[in-house]
């Protein structure tokens, strides 16, 4: 009895430890393939400097270069160059003037055809699992400009960095100039056409009480005090929603609470933004869709479109 006692004891030590043991190495398993938690449409310099070595998780550079010459006059450069010198550490770049746009149009940042927008992606080493977190280097548009175009191909888990790789810097988080090493995949379209509007639904949009336009430009252009597209004002209609307006004096996004209070209207009414070319604009849609409004697009062909024919109205009167 006392034998069949201690082989009994002996055997439920045994039994007790393989548990423990099977359980820590289930426990193991999971932390090593733990996804990256859920993120919202912004997130903070902490929140990725705490997730940026996740599996699932991609940080794509999207700067461009805004220079301009002696004569006043404005033009924009991939930020490649800049991305080589310095970015977070394994950020891969998208070229916004290069492959993540049509060339062929005269215009600037032409969307891309959805098939060329799709192998671009894959090229980066997104598909339709991959979390993906975008940055600019100086202006929060042109990370906007990408966010809402993974949208509008059907991505769900994208965000903005917010306050950028300025905020990034200043926070002394590590920088690389190594182009990380990645397998390219294959990202499936899931196409969302009501995120981008043409001209047609814009110029029908002007006698349509229902559907609100935002000029995303800033005000002194919004009332034709300086243009840089073929006429000066806006289009008719339009209220002005500069996204200079959105962000302190640091780059960050403003509160939420501050930012919805300069936002009135229903927020299942249908609204369309504009700006140039479709880049500030995409800042104005991103921050409409952070506060609840659930019907945005952006017309991408904007005033650099809109301006050039005389059958598109405009107007400089700002007490409409």
């Amino acid at each position: 009895m006392t034998n069949l006692r201690a082989i009994f004891g002996f055997t439920c030590i045994i039994l007790t430890n393989l548990l423990v043991t099977g359980c820590t190495a289930v426990t193991k398993q999971q932390s090593d393939n733990m996804a990256t938690p859920p993120m919202g449409s912004l997130v903070s310099t902490e929140w990725l400097s705490e997730n940026l070595d996740q599996p699932d998780l991609v940080v794509v550079d999207s700067t461009v270069i805004v220079k301009m010459d002696e004569q006043g006059k404005m033009s924009n450069i991939s930020g490649y160059s800049r991305y080589q010198q310095e970015h977070i550490p394994n950020a891969r770049f998208a070229d916004l003037k290069g492959a993540m746009s049509s060339h062929d149009s005269p215009l600037d940042f032409v969307m891309p055809t959805p098939r060329q927008f799709a192998a671009e992606l894959g090229k980066l080493g997104i598909d339709n699992n991959s979390k993906v977190v975008i940055y600019s280097t100086d202006n929060h548009v042109w990370a906007a400009r990408l966010w809402w175009m993974l949208r509008w191909a059907g991505l769900q888990q994208v965000a903005i960095l917010d306050g950028g790789f300025a905020a990034w810097k200043a926070e002394s988080r590590a920088i690389s100039s190594q182009e990380p090493k990645f397998s390219e995949k294959k990202f499936k379209l899931a196409l969302k056409p009501e995120l981008i509007a043409d001209r047609n639904q814009v110029f029908n949009a002007i006698s349509d009480p229902t559907v609100r336009i935002v000029d995303a430009l800033p005000a002194a252009s919004y009332s034709g005090q300086f243009s840089m597209y073929a006429r000066p004002g806006h289009i008719p209609t339009a209220s002005n929603m500069p996204t200079s307006d959105l962000v302190n004096e640091t780059g960050h996004y403003k509160s939420f609470d501050e930012l919805d209070m300069m936002q009135e209207g229903n927020r299942e009414q249908r609204v369309i933004t504009y700006c140039g070319g479709g880049v500030a604009a995409s800042g104005a849609a991103f921050t409409l869709h952070r506060l609840g409004f659930k019907n945005v697009a952006v017309y991408m062909g904007s005033l650099q479109e809109w301006a050039e024919d005389p059958k598109n109205p405009m107007t400089t009167d700002v007490t409409e």
